[in-house]
């Protein structure tokens, strides 16, 4: 095995307190830095995709198949080295592999498992991106079979069509066989509440007592989402959705030939009942084998299909896709003729359909937007559009404003709403908007969307420039009455959520400008625990033995498995949304671990709690989220738990699932309670969790 001379790469790295971000070293040494770089695989979706039985043997099978005597094979984004290994073994080690693996942190992890297999002289692993290496300097001669991985939920997201397109070109002989060797894109039609929910802002919207509008008429895309695909599992929500069509093939793209970068394809489609369609679902079906015997597929379980055939288990690296329709939806009768027109770029594809959007809904107005438009994620649109949290945010601020006069309001996060009620609810105050991450998009919103709501934002300000605080002299010499957030911050939703402490750590750098009675909102957060049953979720994340012949059990560690890990290595805490993870089920009553005062400066935090179980099952870890209390009095409580789905929660898993009953009725193999413990560090916003079951 052969690699690059020792080098170094830098990768950035966000400090999720301040909003920071630092770039750090990764060394091409395998005796530097291995705790330092295990989180960097810990949390990604490697894990998740070596567990995926299915998958593994899938790609073993047709491997097997298409390799069968000694060549030149090239496994592009080579992992593990899985696939590799697996075509060394099919030519009886007597070919050659070449392995391209441009991840530092996962071409060092490569190396170790090539080692505990004995496949160092057998495959030759080169860390570089493929579209770098050159015939004749990285690699002998042309490859005469590719095997390959990279494809996302969309297919197309992690560059399948240049990738493709370069090895054609510089790297693969004429007509090369490949793994895979064809993939076949398919969709339908859906009606679904839930999903215009997360993009008709304008639809969705509560109008509350002093009819704030987010997006005012007139100016019905000044929030949206960016038009995409979105990955999903569609089953979560299979109750909630009406199909409108059958399935319907869309692209076609074949491994074994040059792809083109962009494509077009029209669809005609029958209606099978009366509906708005407000989003087009979509997978894909890999053929995996030139024969057409071995396939995988990421349809929805409600597609019956050959290719769906076997014991597939949940897994979360490869999802469905749902393209949202703008505003709400197009109306369908049953038997009408639907024209897709479907685009592809070298990275996305995208879908239009035939019947123009009523003029009185929406895009009618976007010339008049313009550079204004905030794109925000589909979560935070329909959070924005919940009328429940609407109202009770504004009850939460218009109490926090009572008896304040000429206050100075402080919003310090990405809040657009919060912004737009302190400026409105009190004419005489004045509101300094840090809006860390939206910045000036953020001014230039409000002051659109304030002059459309028919009052004046002149006192409402944002700085030109990021401050890690104010000063009496940004303040204009007054002090803040008012220091309010959600907390959101803009690009962060897909942190753990004790991470938006944030918030915390702002207000402890603006202490100095707070006023005496400065009143801090959300006052109080509150990280709340759950035990539950996640069998789906834990099997994805499992320790690794052997894969289809092949020795993994080196990258546990480096990869956060769970199980049993050496002595001082805990898993890492997962960012999921609970409701999204297959099959789960509640344990436990909710129980309080840590309460974080706003009121004061940050500081660190122990907590200690007993649980009790109130079903009986098999425990597999703690599901754990914020409870922001927005007043003094805890009777305005914003939830990100679990049974709310704009929301990530954090996920521990256990090392090994435990039996658990009713408290006081258990059996001998089952345990009652737990006692957890729970350290919260400032420095560095990390958060310690032991637990005990008795």
């Amino acid at each position: 095995m052969s690699s690059d001379s020792s080098q170094r790469v830098f990768q950035l790295k966000l400090d999720p307190l301040t909003g920071n971000s630092e770039w750090v070293v990764i060394e091409d040494n395998d005796e530097l830095q291995e705790t330092s770089n295990e989180p960097l695989l810990a949390t990604t979706s490697y894990l998740d995709m070596l567990n995926d039985s299915y998958r593994n043997k899938a790609f073993r099978l047709a491997i097997e198949k298409t390799v069968t005597k000694p060549c030149h094979v090239l496994d592009i984004g080579a992992g593990t080295g899985l696939l590799s290994m697996m075509a060394a073994r099919a030519m009886g080690l007597n070919g050659k592999v070449t392995a391209c693996e441009a991840y530092l942190p996962m071409a060092k992890l490569m190396r170790k498992v090539l080692h505990r297999n004995g496949m160092t002289k057998n495959i030759n692993l080169i860390n570089k991106r493929s579209d770098e290496l050159e015939v004749g300097i990285d690699i002998p001669s042309r490859a005469d079979v590719l095997v390959s991985e990279i494809l996302d939920s969309e297919l197309l997201g992690e560059g399948l069509i240049p990738t493709l397109q370069h090895a054609h070109d510089k790297l693969l002989v004429e007509n090369p066989l490949t793994v895979p060797y064809r993939a076949v894109t398919y969709g339908q039609l859906v009606e679904s509440s839930y999903l215009w929910k997360l993009h008709d802002l304008s639809g969705n919207e509560a109008e509350g007592s002093d009819s704030i509008h987010l997006v005012p008429t007139g100016l019905d895309t000044i929030i949206d989402v960016k038009s995409r695909q979105y990955p999903m599992h569609c089953d979560a929500i299979r109750k909630e959705i009406k199909l409108l069509s059958e399935p319907f093939k869309i692209f076609e793209f074949d491994f074994w030939k040059r792809p083109d970068s962009h494509g077009e394809t029209e669809v005609q489609i029958k209606a099978i009942g009366d509906g708005n369609i407000h989003a087009v679902v979509s997978w894909w079906i890999l053929q995996l084998d030139r024969e057409g015997t071995v396939f995988y597929s990421t349809a929805p379980r409600w597609i019956n299909s050959t290719a769906n055939v076997g014991d597939r288990n949940w897994c979360d690296h490869w999802k469905q896709c749902v393209w949202l329709l703008p505003g709400k939806g197009m109306p369908v009768s049953k038997e009408e003729e639907v024209l897709l027109r479907a685009t592809h770029t070298e990275t996305s594809v995208s879908y239009n359909l035939n019947v123009q959007v009523p003029q009185t809904d929406r895009r009618q107005h976007d010339h008049r937007i313009g550079d204004l438009q905030l794109l925000l994620s589909p979560e935070r649109i329909a959070a924005y559009g919940d009328s429940e949290w609407q109202l009770s945010t504004l009850a939460a601020v218009r109490n926090a404003l009572q008896g304040k006069v000429n206050p100075l309001c402080v919003v310090a996060d990405d809040s657009i709403f919060l912004t737009l009620l302190a400026a409105n609810l009190s004419k005489t105050s004045h509101v300094i908007a840090l809006f860390p991450g939206l910045r000036g998009k953020g001014a230039q919103y409000v002051r659109t969307v304030s002059k459309a709501n028919g009052f004046s934002t002149d006192h409402v300000e944002v700085p030109e420039q990021r401050k890690a605080c104010l000063t009496m002299y940004d303040t204009h010499g007054k002090k803040i009455d008012l220091l309010i957030g959600e907390p959101y911050y803009y690009g962060n939703e897909g942190m753990l959520p004790w991470q938006n402490l944030r918030f915390w750590k702002e207000r402890t750098l603006l202490d100095p400008v707070l006023s005496e009675n400065a009143l801090v909102m959300p006052c109080k957060g509150i990280l709340k625990a759950c035990a539950m049953s996640l069998p789906d979720l834990w099997r994805s994340r499992r320790c690794l033995g052997e894969l289809e012949g092949f020795e993994h059990s080196i990258v546990n560690t480096t990869l956060g498995a769970c199980g049993e890990l050496p002595a001082l290595k805990e898993g890492p805490y997962l960012p999921f949304s609970i409701w999204q993870c297959g099959e789960i089920k509640e344990l436990s009553e909710t129980f309080t671990i840590l309460e974080f005062d706003c009121s004061k400066p940050i500081s660190s935090c122990y907590g200690k709690a007993q649980v009790q179980f109130n079903e009986h099952g098999i425990c597999h870890g703690f599901v754990l989220w914020m409870d922001w209390v927005m007043d003094p009095e805890n009777s305005i409580v914003a939830s990100t738990g679990p049974d709310q789905r704009y929301w990530k929660q954090g996920v521990k898993l256990l090392a090994k699932p435990i039996a658990v009953g009713i408290h006081g009725s258990q059996s001998t193999s089952e345990f009652g309670s737990a006692v957890m413990e729970a350290f919260f560090d400032p420095s560095n916003s990390e958060l310690i969790i032991k637990h005990i079951f008795s």
